[in-house]
Protein backbone atom coordinates (compact mmCIF):
# COMPACT_ATOMS: atom_id res chain seq x y z
CA UNK A 1 0.00 0.00 0.00
CA UNK A 2 1.19 3.69 -0.55
CA UNK A 3 0.41 5.81 2.31
CA UNK A 4 0.67 9.32 3.42
CA UNK A 5 0.97 10.09 6.71
CA UNK A 6 0.10 13.63 8.67
CA UNK A 7 0.34 14.05 11.84
CA UNK A 8 2.56 16.83 14.33
CA UNK A 9 4.35 14.85 16.75
CA UNK A 10 7.59 13.40 15.25
CA UNK A 11 7.55 10.41 17.22
CA UNK A 12 4.41 9.09 16.22
CA UNK A 13 4.67 10.00 12.62
CA UNK A 14 8.19 8.80 11.85
CA UNK A 15 7.67 5.33 14.32
CA UNK A 16 4.51 4.70 12.19
CA UNK A 17 6.34 5.37 9.17
CA UNK A 18 8.76 2.53 10.47
CA UNK A 19 5.67 0.51 11.22
CA UNK A 20 4.85 0.43 7.67
CA UNK A 21 7.69 -0.03 6.14
CA UNK A 22 8.60 -2.66 7.72
CA UNK A 23 4.94 -4.52 6.94
CA UNK A 24 6.14 -3.80 3.13
CA UNK A 25 4.50 -0.59 2.52
CA UNK A 26 5.29 2.60 1.58
CA UNK A 27 5.09 6.11 2.44
CA UNK A 28 4.61 8.53 -0.05
CA UNK A 29 4.35 11.81 1.65
CA UNK A 30 3.95 13.46 5.31
CA UNK A 31 2.89 16.25 6.70
CA UNK A 32 2.87 17.91 10.15
CA UNK A 33 0.29 20.81 9.79
CA UNK A 34 -3.74 20.72 8.18
CA UNK A 35 -2.93 23.08 5.51
CA UNK A 36 0.34 21.13 4.23
CA UNK A 37 -1.78 17.59 4.22
CA UNK A 38 -4.00 19.15 1.88
CA UNK A 39 -1.73 20.85 -0.19
CA UNK A 40 0.44 17.30 -0.74
CA UNK A 41 -2.40 15.39 -0.89
CA UNK A 42 -3.78 17.47 -4.12
CA UNK A 43 -0.43 17.25 -5.34
CA UNK A 44 0.03 13.69 -4.99
CA UNK A 45 -3.28 12.44 -6.50
CA UNK A 46 -3.72 15.49 -9.29
CA UNK A 47 -0.02 14.88 -10.58
CA UNK A 48 0.09 12.09 -13.46
CA UNK A 49 3.26 11.12 -12.19
CA UNK A 50 2.48 10.18 -9.13
CA UNK A 51 2.10 6.77 -8.05
CA UNK A 52 -1.03 7.92 -6.09
CA UNK A 53 -2.24 7.60 -2.36
CA UNK A 54 -4.27 4.30 -1.01
CA UNK A 55 -5.12 5.60 2.10
CA UNK A 56 -4.38 9.28 4.16
CA UNK A 57 -3.96 8.30 7.91
CA UNK A 58 -4.39 11.39 9.87
CA UNK A 59 -4.32 12.80 12.87
CA UNK A 60 -7.41 14.95 14.69
CA UNK A 61 -5.47 17.52 16.03
CA UNK A 62 -2.91 19.53 14.12
CA UNK A 63 -1.99 22.54 13.38
CA UNK A 64 -2.29 25.54 12.69
CA UNK A 65 -4.70 25.57 15.86
CA UNK A 66 -4.35 22.07 17.34
CA UNK A 67 -8.20 21.91 17.75
CA UNK A 68 -9.88 19.72 15.15
CA UNK A 69 -7.90 21.23 11.87
CA UNK A 70 -6.82 17.88 10.82
CA UNK A 71 -10.17 16.10 10.37
CA UNK A 72 -12.08 19.47 9.03
CA UNK A 73 -9.24 19.37 6.40
CA UNK A 74 -9.90 15.45 6.00
CA UNK A 75 -13.79 16.01 5.60
CA UNK A 76 -13.10 19.12 2.86
CA UNK A 77 -10.84 16.21 1.33
CA UNK A 78 -13.46 13.43 0.56
CA UNK A 79 -15.61 15.87 -0.55
CA UNK A 80 -13.03 17.09 -3.59
CA UNK A 81 -12.00 13.27 -3.62
CA UNK A 82 -14.41 10.14 -2.79
CA UNK A 83 -12.27 7.77 -3.48
CA UNK A 84 -9.60 8.47 -0.80
CA UNK A 85 -9.04 5.94 1.42
CA UNK A 86 -9.11 7.79 4.73
CA UNK A 87 -7.78 6.50 8.29
CA UNK A 88 -8.52 9.06 11.69
CA UNK A 89 -5.97 7.84 13.92
CA UNK A 90 -6.33 9.92 17.02
CA UNK A 91 -6.73 9.90 20.98
CA UNK A 92 -9.45 12.06 20.53
CA UNK A 93 -13.40 12.14 19.21
CA UNK A 94 -14.50 14.98 17.47
CA UNK A 95 -18.68 14.06 16.41
CA UNK A 96 -19.55 16.42 14.40
CA UNK A 97 -16.81 16.55 11.94
CA UNK A 98 -16.79 12.93 12.26
CA UNK A 99 -20.37 12.67 11.14
CA UNK A 100 -20.00 14.52 8.31
CA UNK A 101 -17.21 12.02 7.33
CA UNK A 102 -18.92 9.06 7.53
CA UNK A 103 -22.09 10.38 5.80
CA UNK A 104 -20.67 13.17 3.01
CA UNK A 105 -23.09 15.79 1.80
CA UNK A 106 -24.96 13.93 -0.70
CA UNK A 107 -24.66 9.98 -0.22
CA UNK A 108 -28.06 9.33 1.58
CA UNK A 109 -27.68 5.98 3.66
CA UNK A 110 -30.31 4.11 2.01
CA UNK A 111 -27.32 4.12 -1.25
CA UNK A 112 -25.16 2.08 0.71
CA UNK A 113 -24.47 -1.05 -1.12
CA UNK A 114 -22.81 -4.51 -0.78
CA UNK A 115 -22.28 -4.57 3.27
CA UNK A 116 -20.84 -7.93 4.39
CA UNK A 117 -21.56 -8.18 8.04
CA UNK A 118 -20.11 -6.24 10.49
CA UNK A 119 -18.38 -7.90 13.44
CA UNK A 120 -16.00 -7.09 16.22
CA UNK A 121 -12.59 -8.42 15.43
CA UNK A 122 -8.96 -8.26 17.13
CA UNK A 123 -9.20 -5.20 19.29
CA UNK A 124 -12.81 -4.90 19.35
CA UNK A 125 -12.72 -2.46 16.21
CA UNK A 126 -16.42 -2.36 14.77
CA UNK A 127 -15.81 -3.10 10.69
CA UNK A 128 -17.19 -4.05 7.74
CA UNK A 129 -15.42 -5.44 4.43
CA UNK A 130 -17.32 -3.67 2.01
CA UNK A 131 -17.57 -2.76 -1.92
CA UNK A 132 -17.51 0.95 -1.69
CA UNK A 133 -17.69 3.17 -4.98
CA UNK A 134 -16.05 5.65 -2.87
CA UNK A 135 -12.82 5.08 -0.73
CA UNK A 136 -12.66 3.35 2.86
CA UNK A 137 -13.25 5.02 5.72
CA UNK A 138 -12.09 4.42 9.56
CA UNK A 139 -12.03 6.22 12.90
CA UNK A 140 -9.40 4.54 15.18
CA UNK A 141 -8.22 5.95 18.92
CA UNK A 142 -4.37 5.86 19.34
CA UNK A 143 -4.42 4.63 23.12
CA UNK A 144 -7.01 1.59 22.44
CA UNK A 145 -4.38 -0.15 19.52
CA UNK A 146 -2.66 -2.87 21.27
CA UNK A 147 -1.54 -4.91 18.58
CA UNK A 148 0.33 -3.99 15.12
CA UNK A 149 -0.81 -6.74 13.61
CA UNK A 150 -4.79 -5.97 14.18
CA UNK A 151 -4.20 -2.45 12.80
CA UNK A 152 -2.63 -3.46 9.87
CA UNK A 153 -5.39 -5.21 8.92
CA UNK A 154 -7.55 -2.69 9.65
CA UNK A 155 -5.80 -0.38 7.26
CA UNK A 156 -5.61 -3.14 4.94
CA UNK A 157 -9.79 -3.28 4.94
CA UNK A 158 -10.11 0.47 4.84
CA UNK A 159 -7.56 0.50 1.80
CA UNK A 160 -10.23 -1.85 0.12
CA UNK A 161 -13.47 0.31 0.45
CA UNK A 162 -14.10 -0.69 4.14
CA UNK A 163 -15.07 0.78 7.74
CA UNK A 164 -13.64 0.06 10.69
CA UNK A 165 -14.72 2.42 14.00
CA UNK A 166 -13.56 2.09 17.26
CA UNK A 167 -16.20 1.60 19.59
CA UNK A 168 -15.82 4.47 21.73
CA UNK A 169 -16.52 6.78 18.65
CA UNK A 170 -19.19 5.24 17.24
CA UNK A 171 -20.48 5.84 20.82
CA UNK A 172 -19.57 9.56 20.37
CA UNK A 173 -21.31 10.02 17.70
CA UNK A 174 -24.68 8.04 18.48
CA UNK A 175 -24.95 10.16 21.22
CA UNK A 176 -26.36 13.14 19.42
CA UNK A 177 -30.19 13.10 18.16
CA UNK A 178 -31.45 12.95 14.82
CA UNK A 179 -34.74 12.60 12.79
CA UNK A 180 -34.30 9.00 12.33
CA UNK A 181 -33.68 8.31 15.86
CA UNK A 182 -36.68 10.20 17.16
CA UNK A 183 -39.30 6.76 16.26
CA UNK A 184 -37.08 4.68 18.73
CA UNK A 185 -37.76 3.89 22.28
CA UNK A 186 -34.92 4.30 24.47
CA UNK A 187 -34.28 0.52 24.84
CA UNK A 188 -34.42 0.28 20.91
CA UNK A 189 -31.69 3.22 20.87
CA UNK A 190 -29.85 1.30 23.31
CA UNK A 191 -30.00 -1.85 21.81
CA UNK A 192 -28.93 0.04 18.33
CA UNK A 193 -25.31 1.58 20.51
CA UNK A 194 -24.82 -1.75 21.68
CA UNK A 195 -25.11 -3.15 17.64
CA UNK A 196 -22.81 -0.06 16.50
CA UNK A 197 -20.33 -1.42 19.78
CA UNK A 198 -19.74 -4.76 17.52
CA UNK A 199 -21.80 -6.77 19.68
CA UNK A 200 -24.48 -9.91 18.23
CA UNK A 201 -27.90 -10.44 19.69
CA UNK A 202 -26.78 -12.75 21.93
CA UNK A 203 -24.08 -10.67 23.65
CA UNK A 204 -26.73 -7.86 23.83
CA UNK A 205 -29.16 -10.18 25.39
CA UNK A 206 -26.70 -11.14 28.08
CA UNK A 207 -25.36 -7.28 28.44
CA UNK A 208 -28.92 -6.40 28.63
CA UNK A 209 -29.88 -9.75 30.94
CA UNK A 210 -33.16 -9.83 28.64
CA UNK A 211 -33.87 -13.58 26.58
CA UNK A 212 -32.69 -13.70 22.95
CA UNK A 213 -36.62 -12.99 21.91
CA UNK A 214 -36.68 -10.10 23.55
CA UNK A 215 -33.36 -8.72 21.74
CA UNK A 216 -34.63 -10.43 18.45
CA UNK A 217 -37.86 -8.21 18.84
CA UNK A 218 -35.94 -4.80 19.72
CA UNK A 219 -33.72 -5.49 16.40
CA UNK A 220 -36.61 -6.18 14.57
CA UNK A 221 -38.21 -2.78 16.20
CA UNK A 222 -35.00 -0.85 15.17
CA UNK A 223 -34.96 -2.10 11.86
CA UNK A 224 -38.43 -1.30 10.84
CA UNK A 225 -38.66 2.33 12.32
CA UNK A 226 -35.38 2.85 10.60
CA UNK A 227 -36.58 1.73 7.21
CA UNK A 228 -34.75 -1.25 6.42
CA UNK A 229 -37.60 -3.97 5.58
CA UNK A 230 -37.09 -7.53 6.13
CA UNK A 231 -35.29 -8.91 2.61
CA UNK A 232 -33.01 -6.01 2.54
CA UNK A 233 -29.51 -6.74 2.37
CA UNK A 234 -27.08 -6.75 5.39
CA UNK A 235 -29.67 -4.59 7.41
CA UNK A 236 -27.76 -4.75 10.74
CA UNK A 237 -24.96 -3.09 8.65
CA UNK A 238 -27.27 -0.83 7.19
CA UNK A 239 -28.85 0.43 10.76
CA UNK A 240 -25.29 0.80 12.21
CA UNK A 241 -24.74 3.54 9.54
CA UNK A 242 -28.08 4.84 9.64
CA UNK A 243 -27.79 5.75 13.03
CA UNK A 244 -24.64 7.55 12.81
CA UNK A 245 -25.68 9.59 9.83
CA UNK A 246 -28.19 10.59 11.95
CA UNK A 247 -26.42 11.09 15.27
CA UNK A 248 -24.43 14.11 13.27
CA UNK A 249 -27.97 15.97 12.43
CA UNK A 250 -28.51 18.85 14.51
Amino acid sequence: MKIFLADDAALIREGLAGILDRSGHEVVGTATTAPEMLERVRELLMDPQSSGIDVLITDVRMPPTLTDDGLRATVDLREELPELSVLVLSQYVAPSYASALFAPEGQAVSGFGGFGEMTPMGGDHIRSKVSYKTGGLGYLLKDRISDVADFMRSLGIIAAGGIVIDPEVAAGLIRGKGSALDALTAREREVLELMAQGMSNSQIADYLFLSHAAVSKHVANVFLKLGLHPGEENRRVRAVLTYLTAAGIS
